[in-house]
């Protein structure tokens, strides 16, 4: 296995293993282990699924292209409007979260040798630094994100494999919240359990961009993404079962939603100073990993739709069309951006499985040969299915 395939397959698991990897205990601890972690494989599965399908169309449309493109090419003007609103209003969203949580993060630091750093200026100083390498192109990302996700992955086992002998199963399989809420409370917990386990699959925004890294190897490609999708799995699962078998979903549930008390619990667990700062350190990788992955895929959109050129003026243009809008939320008006991450899965889904099955569904009627991912109609209807049902579960909680 070739270096570029390993730091593709970094940067695919990088970007799905962002804040969501914290969010899920908070996110599943009413809803028992078994059924978390059940729910984890069947959005793990159409994840996958759904990748494959955006494979299959890049491929058949062009290698190179960016989405835009591909879904003009195969859905029209009005194809285009639908996922240029929905990747845009995702994309931007993203990563102003992810710069407010980097600014936080330098904050945190300054603190820890004296500095007390004001909030705006650690926005702009976290994003001159991490947006820096989105500027000097793939090549570059792909070398950072290789080294800070081994060192991300190398954490988590470091993580797990002492929190593990603390894991008490017999809390982890029945220490819920049942008893506690009624059965319309936990139908809402389940409910809004579903968009937040989906988004942190979500790496799909990348593929365009990976597909031309890996010049259309479909094979290559195909391998990169089962196994990019597969490791964020594997992570969540050992996570899942570290933080509610040492915390235990009751507690875990109290936390009301909230991060710091999820890490400073784990690390109220961590014996061991060290194991404290590496759990810190992670939840800090598992930021800075998906930020450069989603900042990357919006990076070429934008290059892709302004038509820029690939000369330092034309990559300064769109590196400044990319992050001044989230920049600016992200400074002035965070809640503006906040109201729309409450849709979040609802643009997901559009982009990564209502559009490529109908992109998929026009394209296979030419019978153009080629990778095609196997399933047929009924994998189709399927993904469709379960695309409503994530919809439907996120109205319903942000309704």
């Amino acid at each position: 296995m070739n270096s570029k395939i390993l730091g593709s397959i970094a940067i695919v698991a990088g970007t799905a293993i962002g804040g969501g990897m914290l969010a899920l205990p908070l996110a599943t601890a009413s809803l028992g282990t078994i059924p978390a972690l059940l729910l984890l494989i069947a959005i793990w599965g159409v994840s996958i699924y759904t990748s494959l399908l955006m494979l299959e169309i890049n491929l058949r449309v062009g290698v190179g292209l960016n989405l835009h493109s591909i879904t003009g090419k195969t859905l029209g003007k009005l194809g285009q409007l639908i996922q240029g609103g929905s990747f845009l209003s995702l994309l931007f969203a993203l990563t102003m979260v992810y710069l407010m949580g980097g600014s936080s993060l330098l904050e945190s630091k300054m603190e820890l040798v004296g500095m007390k750093m004001d909030n705006q200026y650690a926005v702009l100083l976290f994003t001159a630094i991490f947006g820096g390498f989105i500027a000097v192109g793939v090549g570059w990302i792909d070398k950072v994100s290789r080294v800070l996700f081994s060192t991300m992955i190398a954490l988590l086992v470091v993580v797990v494999a002492y929190l593990m002998p603390e894991v008490d199963m017999g809390m982890m399989m029945t220490n819920t919240t049942e008893g506690l809420l009624d059965g319309r409370d936990l139908t809402n917990l389940w409910l809004a359990a579903i968009p937040i386990v989906f988004t942190s699959f979500g790496f799909h925004v990348c593929i365009a961009t990976i597909v031309r890294y890996l010049d259309g190897d479909a094979m290559s490609l195909r391998k990169v993404l089962i196994i990019g999708s597969t490791i964020p799995l594997v992570c969540y699962i050992l996570w899942l079962v570290v933080t509610l078998g040492t915390l235990g979903g009751k507690t875990v549930h109290e936390f009301d939603g909230s991060l710091p008390l999820l890490v400073t619990a784990l690390q109220g667990v961590a014996e061991s100073s060290i194991l404290k700062h590496f759990i810190d350190l992670f939840a800090n990788l598992a930021l800075v990993t998906s930020f450069l992955g989603v900042t990357m895929s919006l990076f070429d959109y934008v290059a892709e739709l302004t038509r820029a050129k690939e000369s330092w003026k034309g990559r300064a243009q769109t590196w400044l069309l990319t992050f001044i809008p989230p920049l600016l939320c992200a400074l002035y008006y965070p809640d503006g951006f906040f109201k729309v991450l409450g849709f979040a899965a609802i643009p997901l889904v559009v982009m990564i499985i209502f559009l490529p099955i109908a992109m998929a569904l026009g394209l296979r009627k030419q019978n153009l040969g080629g990778y095609q991912v196997s399933g047929g109609n009924a994998a189709l209807g399927l993904a469709a299915i379960a695309g409503l049902t994530i919809i439907l579960a996120q109205l319903w909680v942000a309704l």
